[in-house]
């Protein structure tokens, strides 16, 4: 087997066997927790330009299906495994993990002691790591990573950039992509919504030609400080439509509100965080990946917390007391991960029928 290094701004060095693409690439190291869906996430578009460690030990082991893709060209930056499965065993499976990481350009590297690289990200928080053949000085590698700087346009790489429709004979949605999943596309499918999906880069008044009966913000990769246009464009549109944020969509609608937002040490990555509703003590499992967080401090009055993380008490989930507006920061599609929340996309078209109704 090939050998290929992965190595960490701080100077971490870890040896491995190569598969997947034969490229080096540079990026933010991340892990995700989950002990399935890989397929799933690293077609996940808020992975761009990262460089996702899977905890679990064994990868790859029921393959590739053509159901389980969350995005058609992932932008994922390599992969870091314990053990990448050789041979897939699945009645779906229809290519190895290997082959499908050369399909999509990504490198990937095995044989590393994840559960290691894990407690380093843990207690260091997220850094930038590359990873790339035998051969360079160790300090030549770390050199050239401290001066590499990532790139912020994440949402503009992946966001599309011209509007299309995915027809349905119910209530008309506008979903803003940040870098949407198609999970979410599927959980508006099921409700026979009648979907238009957007560029990041609509304004309001766009939008409000559309005449759409509901705003649906989807999930994305990076800071969502990287994107202040949007925030103009969700306060010109909350009065008059209703509003529902997931993930990168939470943070922007929650800016756009008054609240601020910061870098998490590790972020939430993974298929099994808990999340408790703080109006009914409901707890549910939720999927999430996100590197980035509301504040609880500060809090404008108008937003109302509605859930927060059990363990580290982080705010999940918001409402607006006076406008027809929520927005959670899990994904209530899954996909992977547990359905306990997809009660909020029948929420949010109830929302809908009550503004209408009131109007």
């Amino acid at each position: 087997m090939v050998k290929r290094l992965l190595v960490l701004e701080d100077g971490t060095l870890f040896e491995g066997e190569a598969f997947g693409a034969d490229v080096d690439v540079t990026g933010e190291i991340v892990f995700n927790t989950g002990m399935t869906g890989y397929q799933e996430s690293i077609t996940d578009q808020s992975y761009n330009g990262q460089i996702l460690t899977f905890t679990y030990p064994l990868v790859g082991n029921y393959g590739i299906n053509r159901d389980d893709y969350e995005s058609i060209k992932p932008t994922t930056k390599g992969v870091v495994v314990s053990e990448a499965s050789r041979r897939a065993s699945n009645w779906r499976n229809q290519m190895t993990l290997d082959e499908f990481l050369k399909a999509k350009n990504i490198p990937g590297i095995s044989g590393i002691d994840t559960r290691a690289l894990t407690k380093i990200i843990r207690k260091h928080g997220t850094m930038r790591a590359t990873i790339t053949h035998v051969g360079d000085s160790l300090e030549h590698i770390t050199d050239q990573l401290q001066a590499t700087v990532l790139p912020t346009d994440n949402i503009k790489q992946v966001s599309t950039k011209t509007a299309y429709p995915a027809p349905g004979v119910g209530l008309s949605i506008v979903l803003v992509d940040f870098g949407l999943k198609h999970s979410i596309l599927r959980e508006l499918a099921k409700r026979n919504c009648n979907v238009t999906v957007v560029p990041h880069t609509i304004t309001a008044k766009e939008i409000l030609h559309l005449n759409p009966d509901g705003v649906m913000l989807s999930n994305g990769p990076g800071n969502p400080e990287d994107v202040p246009e949007v925030l103009e464009m969700i306060r010109g549109i909350q009065e008059t439509i209703p509003i529902f944020g997931i993930c990168m969509g939470h943070q922007l609608f929650a800016m756009a509100n008054g609240a601020k937002t910061y870098k998490m040490k590790f972020g939430h990555r993974g298929f099994n965080h808990a999340v408790r509703e703080i109006a009914t003590g409901r707890v549910d499992f939720t999927s999430q990946n996100h590197g980035y967080a509301v504040s609880r401090e500060n809090l404008p009055e108008h937003l109302m917390v509605t859930h927060e993380e059990i363990n580290d008490r982080s705010v999940e989930g918001v409402k607006h007391r006076y406008l027809p507006g929520f927005s959670v920061q899990f994904h209530p599609d899954a996909a992977p991960g547990p359905h306990d929340a997809s009660y909020l996309f029948d929420e949010f078209l109830e929302m809908i029928e009550a503004f209408k109704k009131a109007d």
